[in-house]
């Protein structure tokens, strides 16, 4: 069985975007490189550093299904229609949207809560990890004793207000072991598990 895990993007002061969702200040080092990372599923080819392009390749190449929330699912548009990394796509919500609810649709709405959803990614995913986004859903299975690994990729700005991911924790502390880090130019890539 895999793991679960959680990836973001986040700026120093601990956001993930800034007011009203906003990610272009973040987001900055997919562009800033010289080597090409296609995301998978996707026709979206981003430019990192060859180091973020070979942590990337090595974590994106391990996840067997994504899980994510409503919120996500709507901010993104739906990522144009195809799952995000070419992967079984698990979206958590209590109001599925109507115009995806066909046979042919490449989502799956789960209605059922966070651990039913985490249920069936891990079914699909078989040996492979579960990707996990969208801050509500990592909170929820924080909470509930249910992430193994978070990957923050850290980039060097304040952003002063925004989205935080971790403000609605209700477990207190919660120790962390860094697994690795890996400097790349514009991102410091930073991967912990979470001791249970």
């Amino acid at each position: 069985m895999g793991k679960v895990m959680a990836g973001f993007t986040m700026s120093l002061d601990g956001f993930i975007a800034g007011p009203g969702g906003d990610v272009q200040q973040l987001f900055k080092w997919y562009s800033m490189g010289d080597t090409d990372f296609p995301l998978p599923g996707t026709d979206l080819v981003f430019k990192v550093s060859r180091a973020s392009a070979e942590r990337m390749r090595q974590a994106w190449a391990s996840f067997g299904a994504f899980m994510t929330g409503r919120g996500d699912f709507d901010a993104s548009n739906a990522w144009g229609g195809q799952v995000l990394l070419g992967v079984p796509t698990f979206i958590v919500t209590h109001h599925p949207p109507q115009e995806w609810l066909r046979a042919d649709s490449p989502f799956t709405f789960v209605t059922e809560g966070v651990e039913a959803a985490l249920e069936r990614a891990t079914a699909a995913a078989g040996d492979k990890n579960v990707a996990v986004g969208g801050t509500t859903i990592v909170q929820q299975l924080l909470n509930a004793g249910l992430l193994d690994e978070i990957s923050i990729e850290l980039v060097p700005l304040l952003l002063g207000k925004g989205i935080r991911l971790f403000d609605h924790l209700t477990t207190g502390p919660t120790e962390l072991e860094t697994i690795k880090v890996i400097e790349a130019p514009g991102v410091t890539h930073l991967t912990y598990r979470v001791v249970k």
